[in-house]
């Protein structure tokens, strides 16, 4: 402590402002740190070495190793060694978790990779050069955005696998009403004019509010880049291990698009014995009637709305063919009709859900949640010459799932194989590495001796003598 406090001393008298001494002072901190973790870990080291050695493992030799953590890079020797069978193994590294060839802790890959979701590699790179110790280029943001990733969807492979070939569903939360939505956005592939679609699925209980704010209550979601059957099996998955559905009513919303139909939801949440309920897309009808008529006011739109409102398809009909019949230029035409056909085939979810049921939840609202979902995808993966490929996609989208589900870092800890029996084992080293550390000494006894006086005892030596016993 004296020695860090002399430094620190040393550091303020040799800068000439504050800002400089900051940042020196800081440059101390990841040193010391790093040091001091090195120096358990070799501690460690021996300690479980002499354990390997009682269970008959032989030395190799001794190898020197780095790994970056958020405060520094940590060098440390740890000892090659053989078991009974030839095998090679590094003890120390295994019992800590670490993979072969790792060079960047648990931390610092989940961090990097939570980071990359919302800002470009570059800028990762620069963000943690800034503000951390970490040092590492924005390709190697890419290969750990990519290892974290694809921990997230080889966990959602498994658990669609597993209740695949279980013989019962798991037992779940029950509630009332469970809100389902889902679209597609497409994002840039590496090949010219080719394109990748990540599949977005959100599911909730209702709504949270907050003043005037709105946030959804309890939202899980589901994105990939696999195929549109895989994402409903991993929607219907997640469904089923959060949830109990037997008697829950679902309400799904979308924009009618193929593998985003009613059938779809109907299918993936089909433990449910209620009747379904579905809905199209309001904002996208809206959208359409736009793209249509226009963008300008018209009365024409405003009673074509309330057709629809109204679920009146006589008048919607009439709307439309009295349109149609001052329409000259065939590309309008064709848009028309292109409209007409996709109300006619959704006509039957045009009318919103609260309005087909006689019962509902007082502070229920309108679906209708997805766009500004989408953004989350839109903003980062679209845009400012943006390409990506296949693996890298389907990376990032899962990254991003991993952090909105509160899953990401559970699952990559979980792809470490660092089961618990194996931290049991961890702790269970430290403690004895903490006795061993403790300094001890032989006890030799009480030193007893006297002192020759050659006189009196009732002298004034003598009663000085009695004094010391």
């Amino acid at each position: 402590m004296k020695q860090i406090i002399t430094e620190i001393y040393k550091i303020l008298k040799q800068s000439n402002n504050l800002i400089e001494f900051e940042e020196q002072l800081q440059l101390l901190m990841y040193d010391t740190f790093a040091n001091l973790v090195g120096e358990v870990f070799e501690h460690l080291n021996k300690t479980i070495k002499e354990q390997k050695q009682a269970e008959h493992y032989r030395v190799e030799r001794n190898d020197k190793r780095a790994i970056q953590f958020t405060f520094g890079a940590v060098e440390y020797t740890r000892t090659l060694m053989y078991d009974q069978q030839g095998h090679a193994h590094y003890p120390l590294d295994e019992w800590l978790g670490f993979r072969k060839g790792q060079r960047h802790s648990p931390l610092v890959e989940v961090k990097v990779a939570e980071l990359a979701s919302e800002n470009t590699y570059r800028e990762s790179s620069r963000i943690l050069k800034e503000w951390t110790a970490v040092d590492i280029s924005y390709t190697t943001v890419g290969h750990l955005v990519n290892r974290v990733g694809k921990a997230q969807g080889d966990a959602d492979k498994k658990m669609v696998q597993e209740l695949e070939e279980s013989a019962s569903l798991p037992e779940g939360k029950k509630v009332d009403y469970l809100y389902a939505e889902a679209d597609g956005v497409f994002v840039r592939s590496l090949k010219k004019k080719k394109h990748h679609e990540v599949s977005h699925g959100i599911f909730y209980e209702g709504w949270n509010k907050n003043g005037k704010r709105v946030s959804l209550k309890n939202p899980k979601v589901i994105m990939t880049t696999q195929s549109v059957d895989r994402f409903w099996q991993e929607v219907q998955t997640y469904a089923a291990h959060e949830y109990s559905l037997e008697q829950t009513q679902i309400v799904s919303n979308s924009d009618g698009g193929a593998g985003y139909s009613a059938e779809r939801f109907r299918q993936a949440f089909s433990q449910s014995k209620k009747q379904h309920l579905h809905q199209l897309d309001a904002y996208h009808i809206a959208q359409e009637i736009n793209r249509t008529f226009g963008y300008k006011k018209s009365e024409l739109k405003d009673q074509l709305k309330a057709a629809i409102k109204k679920h009146d398809l006589n008048t919607f009909t009439l709307i439309l063919d009295t349109y149609e019949s001052t329409l000259d230029n065939e590309k309008e035409i064709e848009r028309l009709n292109k409209f007409r056909t996709y109300l006619h085939n959704h006509w039957d979810y045009v009318k919103d859900w609260r309005e087909r049921k006689t019962e509902f939840p007082k502070k229920a609202r309108g679906l209708g949640s997805m766009e500004s979902n989408q953004r989350k995808i839109s903003f980062r993966m679209k845009k400012r010459g943006m390409h990506w490929s296949k693996e890298g996609a389907e990376a990032m989208v899962k990254v991003k799932q991993g952090i909105l589900n509160n899953t990401l870092r559970e699952v990559y800890l979980a792809s470490q194989k660092r089961s618990k029996r194996k931290q049991r084992e961890v702790k269970r080293v430290v403690r004895i590495t903490e006795y061993l550390r403790q300094p001890t000494r032989p006890s030799i006894g009480a030193k007893r001796g006297s002192i020759n006086i050659n006189a009196p005892h009732s002298s004034a030596i003598g009663n000085l003598l009695k004094s010391f016993r």
